[in-house]
């Protein structure tokens, strides 16, 4: 009775772990032994492979042992310094695999993105340097026909200096033909005209 009340026992904890069990992972070490007990002067009943899935039934913090149930279903007892949270290297590999395609796949994209972006760059960057070398020529033809302007306001300056001087003169002179017209016309008729002399009247 008391062999079939505990196999009943045995069969209800392999189906069904306790409230704190919890799945971790073998460490990536080749292999851990499983013992029968928490220590290794208990029994060795089997070994588990690096990077296997377990479930924690119980801890021994006494003796640094937990006590596990593996994928097989089996029981027993390895020490803590081979229980890790982290999954093995043999799950973690095909999701580190996976993330790095996706990495690749993303650089490659962004490869392409930049290839793109750089040829509009430069295909930008050509048709400002066009923009710019017409602006300069068109800045430069500004320039020399502002200096052409400039020399004709010039010119016309000293053009207009000059009708002034010449017009001074012309005034001058024109002054100076009237004024010796007028003398000329005052001296002959002067000898034109007789002079009457006096009377002298008497007046005795």
């Amino acid at each position: 009775m008391k062999q079939l009340f505990f196999t009943l026992t045995m069969i209800l904890m392999l189906s069904t772990p306790t409230a704190n069990a919890q799945d971790n992972y073998i460490s990536d070490e080749l292999f851990t032994y499983m013992h029968s007990g928490p220590g290794t002067q208990f029994r060795i009943i089997g070994s588990i492979n690096a990077g296997t899935k377990i479930t924690i039934v119980d801890r021994d913090a006494n003796a640094d042992y937990t006590q596990v149930i593996d994928e097989r279903g089996r029981k027993g007892w390895v020490s803590n310094k081979h229980v890790s949270r982290q999954p093995g290297l043999k799950i973690r590999i095909p999701s580190l695999e996976k993330e790095l395609a996706q990495v690749k796949l993303m650089l490659a994209n962004a490869k392409d993105n930049s290839k793109i972006k750089t040829k509009s760059l430069i295909e930008s960057l050509d048709q400002r340097n066009a923009q710019l070398k017409k602006l300069e020529i068109y800045t430069n033809d500004l320039h020399h026909k502002l200096i052409n302007a400039q020399s004709e306001i010039r010119a016309l300056h000293a053009r207009i200096d000059t009708q002034k001087d010449n017009l001074l003169m012309s005034w001058f002179t024109y002054g100076a033909i009237v004024a010796g017209g007028g003398l000329l016309l005052g001296l002959i008729l002067s000898h034109l005209i007789p002079h009457h002399k006096k009377r002298n009247n008497d007046w005795t």
